[in-house]
């Protein structure tokens, strides 16, 4: 485009279908699975891509030292997420596969896959439909750097890193008391986590390798492959304390594997602040068009006005941060109607007590102009507090009105809008404005049931 004609005239519409069809995503996707395949034919490459329609699955990597509880975790991320478990054994004992049984025999015979064997199972596991239509995650592999690279070789690439962390006393004491289900494959443990069920306590039996010494053997050959895997995976990475309960781990765990990572698309922010009166939505407005460049949209324009304004370009082009507006579902459905949909929706609450504080103590000097809070900001002298005047609007019985008229729309309003964030707003307004950047910066989060 010659860029003597700049700025360009973009439609509203262009960058809000982009933004809610994740087109720019969905186009980098394709091009990163190209690179990486190379097809003869790009274009039925392409059209078998899309059809797959898996670029949001699970792909999750989970490491960590024996006896972290990674092979947990990863069991109960399957079962919540509805994916497939990967490991060394499940690999080895897949039926109708001449690669896991030439694997399962040397397996007996070494203990061990090599890792051409272990890279070669995993790519034809991972093609399978199931592991297409539904995701996958990977329990302790890779095992070595040279496994990683092999299989990011091969175009697997994990969304989702964990690695679990815990001290070696802790790891070798746990894995001593480990006992595993013969049946389900779930792992039990003699102190931390004894099953209740006595036919299940009954068939329980002791792993083999869990010996003191087997166990820091293991640990020490972990420590040395971990420092070297971990640079391959620099963006994606979490590492989780597992001297903790499972229960929290796989929380940290969930909710890490539910977040998107930061995206190279272009993004216009369209802010909506929600809040009652005295919940700070002008200041974090004020704040935001200060930083981002937003315009800065006050609630006492009307509805047409509001639609001219929106729909320039500058409004177009940098985004816009709109405030105490709408203040009903019927406002908002208007709002909606007109073409103008926000991507981010913060909720600002406040107790109804600090409301009060904020609100009723605002006094304005008649003579100088300048505002005062009897709180916060009292007069300097006795004799410009003994003029000061009270805005009837700020009177309790005022505040207390337009706060039942905010609560009373305000859940048809969170409702209406599907990804909404809500913040406290009752503690320093810079630390307020720290969370609505993190929001607007950052991805919303996926919801999975």
């Amino acid at each position: 485009m010659d860029a003597t004609t700049a700025p360009h005239h973009i439609p509203p519409e262009m960058p809000q279908y982009g933004e809610t069809y994740h087109v720019f995503e969905l186009m980098q996707n394709m091009l990163e699975q190209l690179l990486i395949h190379q097809p003869k034919d790009p274009i039925p490459f392409m059209i078998s891509h899309l059809q797959q329609d898996n670029d949001n699955v699970p792909k999750i990597v989970i490491l960590g030292p024996p006896a972290s509880g990674k092979t947990t975790i990863a069991m109960w991320l399957c079962k919540h997420l509805s994916s497939n478990l990967v490991t060394v054994e499940n690999l080895i004992a897949r039926e109708f596969s001449s690669l896991a049984e030439v694997a399962g025999k040397h397996y007996q015979k070494m203990k061990k896959l090599s890792s051409t064997q272990l890279i070669k199972l995993i790519q034809e596991r991972l093609k399978e439909g199931d592991c297409v239509r539904q995701g996958w995650i990977l329990d302790g592999i890779p095992e070595t750097r040279e496994q990683a690279l092999s299989i990011q070789t091969l175009g697997i690439t994990p969304r989702h890193v964990i690695v679990l962390s815990a001290p070696d006393t802790v790891l070798i004491e746990r894995n001593l008391g480990k006992r595993i289900d013969p049946q389900t494959r779930e792992i039990y443990h003699t102190t931390f986590d004894w099953p209740s069920e006595s036919e299940i306590q009954n068939r329980l039996i002791v792993p083999g390798g869990i010996s003191e010494l087997e166990t820091a053997r293991k640990l020490l050959e972990y420590h040395r492959n971990i420092i070297r895997i971990l640079p391959a995976y620099p963006k994606i990475l979490k590492v989780i304390n597992a001297d903790q309960p499972c229960v929290d781990v796989f929380y940290q765990a969930l909710t890490y594997v539910q977040t998107n990572h930061r995206s190279n698309a272009p993004f216009t922010p369209r802010v909506l602040l929600c809040g009652p009166m005295g919940s700070g939505k002008s200041l974090q407005a004020a704040l935001l068009a200060q930083k981002y460049g937003l315009v800065n949209v006050p609630d006492s324009i009307i509805m047409k006005v509001l639609s001219q304004r929106l729909s320039q370009q500058d409004s177009i082009q940098k985004g816009w941060v709109l405030h105490g507006f709408p203040k009903d579902l019927d406002q908002a459905h208007m709002l909606n109607s007109l073409g103008f949909q926000p991507n981010r929706v913060f909720f600002l609450n406040v107790p109804f007590d600090s409301v009060i504080e904020r609100l009723t103590l605002r006094r304005i000097d008649p003579v100088t102009g300048e505002r005062y809070h009897l709180m916060y900001k009292p007069p300097p002298t006795v004799e410009i507090k003994a003029r000061l005047l009270q805005n009837p609007k700020d009177t309790e019985e005022q505040v207390k009105l337009k706060m039942d008229l905010f609560y009373r729309n305000s859940l048809e309003l969170e409702e209406f809008y599907e990804h909404t964030i809500t913040l406290n707003a009752d503690q320093d307004p810079y630390t307020v404005f720290e969370y609505i950047e993190s929001g607007i910066i950052n991805p919303l989060p996926k919801k999975v049931p």
